[in-house]
């Protein structure tokens, strides 16, 4: 997840929102002056007369008969197999073809649209004067994170304050052993997390089920998504379909046959922030999108081979720009790589574009990411209403590619890189 080049919830309320605690407290009114619907509604497990609601189903305004308990007891009780049905709930507003259609579902489950970074919702879609055919879609709610999960501090706070007045803002790390040995341990689970949502990526998928595949791998891994909550980011990670460039978030629109999507993961765990992001082809691809994201993965190539103890930051740039205007495209000059560690962005920024002003060498012992951003069109950039989508100015477009790297004494160590078992979803690695 790249930082702008120019900048050097309780337990119970998480169970509440996810629907994996308690039944609504409030007993529903079921006397004889309610409405029929409402009249008479029996426990979906023992049949009993119910008197509480599961919050999950009334958040997806689900009807309230498949969410009836008599009993909190009966609630705990049913939850392993009645979760299922908010699984089925969030299928269904996949299912729709039309692209009205499906954003009318999600509005009707609840799903509403993201504005000022994450803050605010609204069942209205805000208004733009949009660079490219993309539009915004609704997004779900805020996934559930259980309480045994290891979380940074914005996770409750949706403020990264330690972050921002840390020490490496402003000097690089270097790191001991220990710490390298931890953050090949996140790095590793964070790749392994984005493979899994790489394989899911075909037409009709939404970017949501890719942020679903995400979270659930992190938590299973035993890590936390780290955008999640991060300065508001409503998000386990960024899905950045076709013109936008970073920070897409994940909704309800379905991936169509010839998009590209960029999936940007990070994961934290026992303390340390892991990187990376890829590039994908949705179904058949035209030619010049094939030769956008190609490029864009030579150029994090053709970095990251330039790194050792000893180089200028600033040369990363130098040679990125290089292979990108041979090509004739551009590089964001917007967004740039970061330090990266115990804190998910810090020193030393690590521009993508040539004659930049970077300052500093590279040493054995730091870590951070190099993530170039490259567009089919002008390297200008616009931020869309809800404060957090990036977009082509001209609406071209764009494509990533992220790894978070350690400087050896003798090179680098890709601590991101691909594994054995990482899908084969690059074909030129594989032609």
């Amino acid at each position: 997840m790249g930082c702008p080049e120019e900048v050097s919830g309780n337990a119970s309320a998480d169970q509440k929102e996810a629907g994996n605690g308690t039944a609504d407290e409030k007993e529903e009114e079921m006397n004889s002056g309610s409405s029929a619907a409402e009249a008479v509604l029996a426990c979906v497990r023992c049949s009993k007369l119910a008197r509480l609601q599961c919050p999950k189903c009334l958040e997806l305004k689900l009807p309230r008969a498949n969410g009836a308990f008599c009993s909190q007891e009966c609630f705990k009780a049913a939850w392993g197999s009645h979760k299922t049905v908010h699984t089925e709930s969030r299928r269904a507003v996949i299912r729709a073809d039309n692209p009205q259609d499906q954003i009318s579902q999600a509005l009707s489950r609840g799903w509403l649209y993201c504005l000022h970074k994450g803050e605010h919702r609204s069942g209205r879609a805000p208004n733009f004067d949009w660079t490219g055919p993309l539009r915004p879609y609704p997004i779900s709610a805020r996934r559930f994170v259980p309480d045994n999960i290891p979380r940074p501090e914005w996770a409750s706070t949706g403020k990264a304050t330690a972050e921002q007045y840390s020490e490496w803002q402003n000097s690089v790390e270097i790191k001991t052993p220990e710490q390298i040995e931890t953050m090949r341990e996140a790095c590793k689970i964070a790749r392994e997390v984005l493979d899994a949502a790489a394989k899911a990526v075909r037409p009709g998928v939404t970017t949501d089920e890719l942020d679903e595949i995400v979270h659930e791998a992190t938590i299973a891994a035993g890590g936390y998504p780290s955008p999640l909550n991060y300065h508001f980011f409503p998000k386990s990670c960024c899905t950045s379909v076709n013109e936008v460039i970073c920070h897409g978030i994940p909704d309800a629109r379905r991936l169509e046959d010839g998009d590209i999507v960029n999936i940007d993961v990070t994961v934290y765990y026992k303390g340390y922030h892991g990187d990376l992001n890829e590039t994908y082809f949705v179904g058949e691809v035209d030619e010049a999108s094939r030769q956008l994201v190609k490029t864009t993965y030579e150029c994090l190539e053709k970095a990251i081979a330039i790194v050792k103890p000893g180089v200028r930051y600033r040369e990363v740039g130098e040679v990125i720009s290089r292979h990108a205007s041979l090509a004739g495209l551009s590089v964001v000059k917007s967004y740039c790589g970061h330090g990266i560690g115990e804190l998910f962005h810090c020193a030393p920024n690590i521009p993508h574009y040539s004659r930049n002003k970077a300052v500093g060498i590279m040493k054995a012992g730091q870590t951070f990411t190099i993530e170039p951003m490259i567009n089919a069109g002008v390297w200008r950039d616009r931020m869309w209403a809800d404060g957090w989508t990036v977009v082509t100015a001209d609406g071209k477009r764009s494509a990533q590619f992220e790894h978070t790297l350690l400087v050896t004494e003798t090179g680098c160590e890709v601590l991101t890189a691909r594994l054995p078992t990482s899908p084969d979803v690059l074909p030129w690695l594989t032609s």
